[in-house]
């Protein structure tokens, strides 16, 4: 398939052609789905291949191409974020709790439509349901039809700074629901996308499901996880040269419980964020991480707490075992300690992207470990000099189909 944004002109013969399509048979339907344009964000692509395999129901290659079409454009995250059934019912609570009868609500980010769903059942006038990608957008408007709420949610495929009131909104809205973040809460540029809907988009003083989170530290012992990342040999043959490479785990829920992450101590607050009158300004912090415990420190993880309405709240620290995974920044080396050391971090973000550094005893080196994005920037020769040398990773959570977009 070809990831090219069509042009008016193709756009036209397709329309122009989309009858005719029905006379093909589905090997020459295949054909033309695998050489589509995928700007449409792959309408058109998955328009073929359903008809392909009306045609042949066992098409091997129309079965590989709909399911790697799929596997593009629909993270794979939406679907244990769907079976979080504790976060869910917060969900639920905290719109339930901010939607009065007769109020506007704005839905960014509305995936298969749950949260719209939830809005329009806790008495909204109008929910306006923002989704940025058309195959899920097209699929919301679906699951809410088979809901009978169609005539309560209108379901609109674009992104959310394309707004425009008067046009796609009659009015400003009462309240913005989202649920547009990441493990680390900046990965899917939450922050830019609610200042530009609090601002733009929303009444003053409106009401926003979440309304705040908070990011934290905590150190941790896991050998597990450790020996995951770090595995000091493999059939007698030392591999630590290769270990600079592993300066980050993405730990998903299973690996939690496989790895066995042990707290140390408690944990430390990095940022507080605001959603409902979010700053875009960067943050910059050096927190020490206590020990209440005796054992090996082996990694410093990072969770937050999101406060979704006055008592209701998310985590995914280490007491949850919700669908968020959790990053784990690993020590240089295993360091033994007791009831009252501490580990020093500096934590920095952005406003998009979140780093740790962690403060090594030894005075060696500690690369900064960026949790998203890829970077070719030469440092100063200031930043050369300093302790903390700056090096950067891609993110991989998930591998490439969990990059959860900008709304």
């Amino acid at each position: 398939m070809l990831e090219e944004q069509p042009s008016a002109a193709d756009l036209d013969l397709i329309a122009e052609f989309e009858p005719r399509f029905e006379m093909l048979d589905a090997n020459s339907l295949v054909a033309l789905a695998e050489n589509a344009p995928l700007g449409d964000g792959g309408v058109h692509a998955s328009n073929l291949l359903a008809q392909a395999l009306e045609k042949d129901p066992h098409h091997h290659a129309a079965h590989l191409l709909k399911e790697q079409l799929h596997q593009m454009f629909v993270p794979r995250w939406h679907f244990p974020m769907l079976a979080d059934t504790v976060r869910n019912q917060a969900y639920a609570k905290a719109i339930a709790a901010k939607v009065q009868p007769g109020d506007i609500v704005l839905d960014i980010g509305c995936g298969a439509g749950l949260t719209a769903m939830l809005a329009a059942r806790a008495g909204a006038k109008h929910v306006y349901a923002i989704e940025g990608q058309p195959l899920i957008a097209a699929a919301a408007k679906q699951v809410i039809a088979d809901n009978n709420l169609s005539d309560k949610i209108t379901v609109l495929s674009k992104w959310s700074h394309e707004l425009i009131i008067g046009e796609d909104l009659p009015n400003r809205a009462d309240v913005v629901v989202s649920e547009i973040v990441d493990s680390n809460l900046l990965g899917e540029g939450a922050l830019a996308t609610l200042t530009h809907a609090m601002e733009h988009l929303a009444k003053p003083n409106a009401r926003a499901v979440p309304e705040s989170g908070t990011l934290k530290a905590q150190l941790v012992e896991s050998a597990g996880l450790r020996n995951q990342y770090r595995p000091l040999e493999a059939e007698g043959f030392d591999l630590s040269a290769f270990h600079k490479f592993a300066n980050v785990a993405q730990v998903t829920p299973n690996d939690s419980a496989a790895c066995g992450l042990r707290p140390l101590g408690p944990t430390n607050d990095l940022f507080h964020f605001d959603f409902t009158c979010p700053d875009m300004s960067h943050g910059k912090t050096t927190v020490p991480l206590f020990c209440t415990a005796v054992g090996t420190a082996h990694a410093v993880v990072v969770s937050f707490d999101m406060v979704l309405a006055p008592g209701i709240s998310v985590s995914n620290d280490l007491n949850t075992d919700g669908h968020w995974g959790r990053f784990s920044y690993l020590l240089e080396q295993a360091t033994p300690v007791s009831i009252g050391s501490q580990v020093t971090i500096t934590a920095q973000h952005d406003a998009t992207k979140l780093s740790v550094s962690i403060h090594d005893t030894a005075q060696v080196e500690r690369p900064i470990i960026w949790q998203r994005g890829v970077t070719t920037r030469t440092p100063t020769a200031h930043e050369t000099t300093q302790p903390n040398a700056t090096w950067y990773v891609p993110d991989a959570q998930d591998g490439p189909v969990s990059d959860r977009p900008v709304h």
